[in-house]
């Protein structure tokens, strides 16, 4: 059921996320203050093109720069992409089909939005991204 639901949502909208989050990635690594972003932003652009049967986990141990960087971040990207999210999940929202997969873009909003001392890791046997 993941795989169908990955390749359905690789067409209708883990392409453009992905891109969306490949060019911040590469914007961030322009400069070299900011490259730590960068790789955050490559990590969630592999997480939104294939969600389905992954999660996120945030670090408890992750420090004052985290949270420092993602204040920065909110601020510079976060922001745009978490409305790339919202309007992406509307025409999933509109047809049946992609009801599941509105619901699991509208979860790729909190990673979007504070993307340091987040890890992606394999998720157990529940259908969705962060379910």
């Amino acid at each position: 059921m993941r795989t169908i639901l990955n390749v359905i949502w690789l067409v209708f909208a883990g392409v453009w996320l992905a891109m969306g989050y490949a060019l911040a990635g590469i914007i961030c690594c322009v400069l070299i203050v900011t490259i730590p972003f960068g790789i955050a932003s490559f990590r969630i652009a592999s997480y939104a093109l294939w969600p389905f049967g992954r999660t996120v986990e945030r670090d408890p141990d992750a420090g004052v720069f985290s949270l420092l960087g993602n204040i920065i971040w909110f601020v510079v990207a976060g922001i745009w992409l978490a409305i790339g999210h919202v309007v992406t999940s509307i025409p999933l929202f509109v047809s049946i089909i992609g009801i599941p997969m509105g619901i699991a873009n509208l979860k790729l909003i909190p990673v979007s939005l504070l993307p340091l001392g987040a890890r992606i890791v394999p998720g157990d046997s529940r259908v969705g991204p962060g379910t």
